[in-house]
């Protein structure tokens, strides 16, 4: 609840990821309140209190997953509504002059995109969607020690990372109004 707070100020793309991490790690406890707290909640160092706040956001995301019949897989509507307002950037970068240094970046990645399409196993999703679903199975790949995906897993962060870092830091600082997509129009 607190980091998903603090990565929702401080990065979207990481905040997205997070929740895609805890959708599986809910999944992973079987939704079931009682591991959900001996395994994320009780290790906390917060007041009881807290640990009850804590337990129910835990359980509504639960009811989401429930609620949108995503208790096997998928990930909630809230961060793939996310995605598209990102991917609406980068659209609006890829046509506006201040977008010049995201298209620089977009353009190395660009050639790859059929390949990861396939590794992937999507073809009907933006390529923003296509590029968190890369960089979460890259990092899921990590988690699992997975030698044998070792070379595509650093390709993968080496091509898609930076392209996600600028568009989670456009997303802030258009999201704060630091930044005009309409200058110099």
């Amino acid at each position: 609840m607190d980091i998903a707070q603090a990565k929702r100020k401080e990065n979207i793309a990481e905040y997205i990821l997070y929740l895609w991490q805890i959708e599986d790690l809910l999944r992973a406890l079987q939704f079931s309140p009682e591991a959900i707290y001996s395994q994320l909640v009780a290790p906390r160092e917060v007041e009881e209190e807290q640990k009850h706040l804590y337990l129910l956001w835990y359980m509504d995301i639960v009811n989401l997953l429930r609620k949108e019949g995503k208790e096997e897989s998928g990930h909630l509507e809230h961060t793939l509504h996310l995605i598209a307002d990102v991917h609406n950037l980068h659209l609006q970068l890829m046509h506006h002059p201040v977008g010049e240094p995201y298209r620089q970046l977009f353009a190395r990645l660009a050639p790859q995109l059929p390949t990861l399409r396939k590794l992937v196993g999507k073809e009907d999703i933006s390529d923003t969607e296509l590029s968190f679903r890369a960089l979460y199975a890259a990092m899921l790949y990590r988690i699992k020690g997975e030698k044998q995906h070792g070379e595509a897993i650093k390709d993968t962060i080496e091509l898609v990372s930076p392209v996600v870092a600028h568009l989670a830091a456009m997303y802030g600082k258009v999201e704060r109004g630091e930044v005009d997509l309409f200058k110099d129009m």
